[in-house]
C-alpha cells in the first residue's frame, strides 16, 4: 500500500466514523491536515456562495458546481468540502465516486474567525499542492477578498486581495469571468 492509499483509507475511516456521529444541523466538517474541523455555517457565508454560485453559472452549468461535497486533497489527510468548487467540462470521479481535485478549476471559501486560519494556511496550501488555478477567500468580517492565482511548486504565484465592492478579475484565468462583490454581506 502507497502511502496516498494509507491516507486515503484513514481519512475514509475517519469520516465513516463521523458519519456515526451526530452533527449539528447547519454545520461543516472537513479533516484539515487530520485534525477534524467542524463550523457553524452562518448566514453571511451562505448569502456570499449563492451569490457566486449565481454568477459562474453563467460559465458554468449546474452539474459542475458543487458545494460541501467531500474532495480529498494532497497533503496529509486532508478531507475538505469546499465552500463552492467549479470543474472542468468533462471531469470525472474516483473511484469513491468523488469529485477529483485534478478535475477542479475554481474553489471558494468563507472565512470567519473560526476558520480564517484554515482558509489562509493549510487549506492553500493543499489548494496550490493540487494545482487549482483560482482560489478565492471571501472574508465578510474584513470586507475583502483575497485571490490566489497560478499554483506552481505548492504556491501561488499570484496573491491579490480586493475591497468588497471591486470586481474580482478572473478573465485572464481559466474561469474566464469577473465576479462582482458589490452585494457580499458583511459581518
Amino acid at each position: 500500500m502507497t502511502i496516498e492509499e494509507a491516507g486515503s483509507a484513514e481519512l475514509d475511516d475517519l469520516f465513516d466514523r463521523l458519519d456515526q456521529r451526530h452533527i449539528p444541523e447547519g454545520y461543516k466538517v472537513e479533516i484539515v491536515e487530520g485534525t477534524i474541523c467542524m463550523a457553524r455555517q452562518r448566514g453571511t457565508h451562505r448569502e456570499t456562495l449563492t451569490d457566486i454560485y449565481e454568477q459562474l453559472r453563467t460559465r458554468y452549468p449546474r452539474k459542475r458546481l458543487l458545494s460541501d461535497v467531500r474532495i480529498d486533497f494532497p497533503g496529509c489527510l486532508n478531507g475538505f468540502a469546499p465552500g463552492l468548487v467549479a470543474l472542468a467540462e468533462g471531469a470525472t470521479t474516483n473511484d469513491k465516486d468523488q469529485p477529483r481535485y485534478q478535475d477542479i478549476e475554481f474553489v471558494a471559501e468563507v472565512a470567519s474567525q473560526g476558520t480564517a486560519a484554515h482558509d489562509y494556511g493549510p487549506k492553500k496550501r493543499a489548494y496550490a499542492l493540487a494545482e487549482v488555478p483560482v482560489y478565492v477567500v471571501a472574508d465578510p468580517g474584513a470586507g475583502r477578498c483575497r485571490v490566489f492565482t497560478r499554483p506552481q511548486d505548492g504556491d501561488h504565484r499570484a496573491d491579490l486581495t480586493l475591497a468588497y465592492g471591486q470586481p474580482i478579475d478572473l478573465t485572464d484565468t481559466v474561469v474566464d469571468i469577473a465576479l462582482s462583490t458589490e452585494e457580499f454581506p458583511r459581518d
